[in-house]
């Protein structure tokens, strides 16, 4: 796969990511999110998380979370950035909000990971 991103932490964690895809593929699906165009990032709300995701879930989300929306749903969200209300509605609501490497550390097999974009 050819890396188009010129950020150097973004460039080694899509690296990371790939390499560990032919394990694992919610990984390699992952990399490839990561590795779109910067027009076409992936945004998700709150709102969204709290429609689509079960209690407890773990979410990786390819892009921003943004606050619009409420959650009351305790789940376990990682991404690329975390908007300030975004990140203080998943926490009031029991939730952990992660950085992707943080994510893939704590859970390297990928097991129960729903990716949202």
């Amino acid at each position: 796969m050819k890396i188009r991103n010129k950020n150097p932490v973004l460039k080694e964690m899509i690296e990371k990511l790939y390499a560990k895809g032919t394990e694992y593929p919610v990984w390699k699906a992952a990399a490839k999110a990561l590795n779109r165009p910067r027009r076409k990032k992936y945004e998700v709300n709150v709102y969204k998380i709290e429609k689509f995701a079960k209690n407890n879930e773990n979410i990786l989300v390819p892009g921003s979370v943004l606050g619009s929306g409420e959650i009351t749903k305790p789940v376990k969200v990682a991404a690329l950035k975390f908007s300030k209300e975004a990140k203080e509605k998943i926490e009031k609501a029991g939730g952990k909000c992660l950085t992707i490497l943080e994510f893939f550390e704590q859970n390297p097999k990928g097991s129960g990971v729903k990716i949202m974009g």
